[in-house]
């Protein structure tokens, strides 16, 4: 007979907790998506097994490895809790109002200065919603990391990901008037060549790829970097400190151009602006809060300061 703790049991929360193991790779990391303890997940797992009356998961100090059974579980285990998803949004779609928590990852950079604000205009706007923000930028494993979607700057070559373009980040290169006193003047862009250079290696580490703005033509030359990063602060810091020259974004360094603590070099030439993408993996069932969020980066994010519509075409679909 079966434990009548287990019958009563929320069956849902039961299927879903077994899902996040499998996915994410482990009860604590499950424990953690689901913002509960491990304990707790543990015990669900234990019910869900005493329940079905099967063994789904075979478990060890340092391993766990889903059984034949845990196997099929978890493929209806996935359509049924996509299915419950749908069928609480459908009955509370009169208003399509989002619920519950939105987990996003961006890049530092631009995630913790550009997109603050449009977050706060959702946040207002769905007041049922809360939202994860995460600041990382090499793009999630979705699933194991329990990412609902992903901001992303750079080109995507992931073809097992939806991948929206939003908008592109416009780049200059920059220099400090101290380090520019010490070298002849820069008056075309081959002078480029004889000036150190800073790298942010997630972009550029050991060649720079200039465009004419009004030719088309390009100019591309190698560099030896005396300092390489793959924070686009930590670049800027340290062609404000007279390191090397710099190729960044322009809105991150707008106020220094300003301030005159930075001078922008060859302005005729720049380097090809950086795409931006909303990433979220391919599923039949997407919740209302991901839609909407999805609807409002469409929106806003060719508006934000430092982005400008996108020239290229989407990526085509896989």
């Amino acid at each position: 007979m079966k434990d009548s703790n287990a019958i009563g049991t929320d069956r849902i929360t039961l299927l879903h907790t077994f899902v996040r193991i499998v996915e994410s790779g482990s009860l604590s990391a499950a424990a953690q998506q689901m913002q509960t303890s491990q304990p707790t997940v543990s015990r669900r797992l234990q019910t869900l097994e005493q329940l079905l009356g099967a063994r789904l998961i075979q478990r060890t100090t340092h391993h766990m490895k889903l059984t034949d059974d845990g196997e099929r579980c978890y493929q209806h285990a996935r359509r049924l809790t996509e299915q419950w998803l749908l069928l609480e949004d459908d009955l509370h779609a009169v208003s399509d109002e989002p619920v519950g928590v939105l987990r996003v990852r961006a890049p530092h950079a631009f995630g913790q200065d550009q997109l603050i604000a449009p977050l706060g205009d959702y946040l207002r706007r769905y007041p049922l919603t809360r939202i994860e923000w995460s600041l990382n930028d090499p793009t999630p494993d979705f699933i194991a990391d329990g990412i609902d979607c992903a901001i992303h700057v750079g080109d995507v070559t992931d073809p097992s990901v939806v991948a929206i373009l939003l908008a592109e980040v416009p780049r200059i290169v920059v220099a400090a008037p101290d380090l520019l006193a010490q070298f002849p003047p820069v008056c075309q862009v081959e002078d480029l060549t004889r000036l150190p250079w800073l790298a942010l290696s997630i972009f550029y580490s050991n060649e720079v790829i200039l465009h004419a703005a009004h030719s088309g033509e390009h100019f591309q030359f190698p560099i030896v970097p005396r300092l390489s990063s793959d924070s686009l602060y930590a670049v800027r810091r340290a062609a404000l400190d007279g390191l090397g020259v710099a190729m960044v974004s322009a809105w991150v360094v707008k106020e220094d151009l300003q301030a005159g603590r930075l001078q922008q070099l060859t302005p005729g030439w720049q380097a090809p602006p950086l795409p931006v993408y909303l990433l979220y993996p391919y599923a039949s069932y997407y919740p209302a809060r991901l839609r909407q969020f999805i609807a409002l980066m469409r929106e806003v994010m060719p508006r934000i300061t430092g982005t400008q519509p996108p020239s290229r075409q989407p990526r085509p679909a896989p």
